[in-house]
Formats: structure tokens, sequence, C-alpha cells
């Protein structure tokens, strides 16, 4: 996720960064360009067409599409915004359920309980981690230090970690509860932090795994497409050279809205925009180990 000052206009846009628009476009923007001054060139000078009745339609047209094609943006854009913030959401929420469950075990367990306090001091931060890597859809295997654990599970085999995960925790907590560490109260009062899990997990799952239709999409690309190769064919006779810059900066802007649209839909993946998830989880680390008190 990149990080800045949304007050600096300067760099906002004179900064080319390797996420923009801009850069993934640079070809078709060409493309358009040369088009454009394809077909200004050959109504004008080989054909030397005067302005007629079709060319006034194209651009009523364009003026009745223009209000059709913006709507479909607008919604894709919102759309993509709302999987993004609803990601932004469920990992806020893992933090401060993390947090939560530390506090409580923090307080629950007894001090002279190193063992218990050092499963957990370990198995909370590495449920995050485990997260963001299934999201990432990386390798699961955990390279964890000397003093890992010995109660923390096997990962080299397991299909889906973050489940191996939470089914560790609430196997502990059990046992705690079972030997009588804590109380009946306790172990609902631990409910709610155990289940979010979970259900946080579930939750990302279901926007990573259910993109945008593929026919919506689609179909927005296409409309674009035609929108704007259409375009000059309308606008020669009346703008003359200018046709190239106005369709090449129209491309530029509706293509750039689907552009975003499509990165942002995925917040969970590697590019500049999506979410600091491996920020996130190296917060949460240094939270529980401030909690149980250790470095």
């Amino acid at each position: 996720m990149i990080f800045y000052n949304t007050k600096d206009w300067f760099i906002a846009i004179f900064n080319f960064h390797k996420s923009d628009t801009f850069r993934a476009l640079l070809v078709m923007l060409i493309f358009i360009a040369l088009y454009s001054w394809g077909v200004v060139y050959l109504e004008l000078n080989v054909l030397k067409m005067n302005e007629k009745s079709y060319a006034k339609n194209i651009i009523i047209m364009h003026s009745l599409l223009g209000f059709a094609i913006s709507m479909l943006l607008v919604f894709r854009t919102n759309t993509a915004y709302d999987r993004w913030w609803e990601g932004r959401k469920l990992w806020g929420a893992l933090v401060n359920n993390s947090r939560n469950l530390a506090i409580k075990l923090n307080v629950m367990l007894h001090e002279n309980d190193l063992a218990s306090r050092t499963f957990f001091k370990q198995i909370i931060p590495l449920y995050a981690l485990s997260l963001q890597r299934h999201l990432h859809k990386d390798s699961t295997l955990f390279e964890l230090d000397e003093k890992a654990h010995s109660e923390l599970p096997n990962l080299d085999s397991v299909p889906h970690v973050p489940n191996k995960m939470a089914e560790s925790i609430i196997k502990k907590i059990n046992q705690l509860y079972i030997e009588q560490k804590i109380s009946g109260e306790q172990l609902l009062f631990l409910n709610n932090e155990l289940q979010s899990f979970t259900d946080i997990c579930g939750a990302c799952e279901r926007i990573k795994n259910t993109p945008i239709p593929y026919s919506y999409s689609s179909f927005i690309k296409k409309f674009i497409f035609i929108y704007v190769l259409s375009m000059p064919v309308g606008l020669a006779f009346s703008l003359g050279l200018f046709t190239i810059p106005v369709t090449t900066f129209l491309f530029y802007v509706l293509a750039s809205l689907e552009l975003i649209a499509e990165e942002i839909e995925d917040p969970f993946g590697k590019d500049s925009n999506d979410l600091p998830m491996q920020k996130m989880a190296e917060n949460i680390k240094k939270n529980v180990n401030d909690i149980f008190g250790g470095g």
C-alpha cells in the first residue's frame, strides 16, 4: 500500500509511480493517438469530406451514451472500493480481536504458567501471518525460531493453515479449561474472539474468491473501447487535429477508472494499492509481545 501526503498536490500530479495507470496504458494511448490521427487525416485530407449529418449523429450518440458509461463506471468504482474497504475493516477487526484475546489471556493465566503464555504469545501473531499468506496463496510453511513452542501445529502438509491455527488455539484453551486453569465463565468470555478469527478468514475468502462477474467487466471494457474508437469520426470536422489529444485523454480517463477498479477490487493481492497485511501482522506481533511482557 502506498502511504503519501494527501495535501501534496505537486507529487500527486507530476510523480508517475509504477502503479500509475499512465504507465499501464501507455501502449494503448499511443495506439489511440495514432488511430485518431489516421481517422482525421483520412476524412479531411484523403476523402476531403465535409461535415455531414452522420457526424452530427455520432456526436449526439456520444452525448447520450456518455451518461450511461459514466453511471457504469461510477457503479464499478464504488463496488470495487466497497470490497477494498470491507477488507480493511476485516483486518482492522483481526488486529483488535488479537489484542483483546491476548489481553484476556494475560489476565486469566497465572503468572507462573510460562508454557501457556509462550504458546499464545507465538500463535496469536502467527494466525495473522498465516491468513496473509493464505490470501496471497504463498507457501504455508513457517520458519519458527528456536524458541518455538512444542504445542504449535505442524504446518508442513496442512491444506488450510488459518483453520489449523484456530483449531490449535481452541484446543489449547479447552485443555486449560479441563485442567481447571480457567473457569467455564472465562471460557465463554473468550468465545467471541475465538469465533471471530474464523469469521474474518471466511469473509476475506469470500472477497478473494468472488470477483466482479466477467460479463460485467468485459462489457465495460468493450463499451469504453467502442465509445472511444467512434469518437474521432464525429469530432474530426469540428476539432481537426485537436481530436487526437481529446480522444486520447478521454480514453486515458475512462480506462484508468476501470484499471483502478480492477486493482482495488482484490484488496488482498500484492499491488501497490492493496492492503498492507504484512505490516498489520507485524503490528499484531508487536502488540501481543507487549501485552504478554516480552520482546
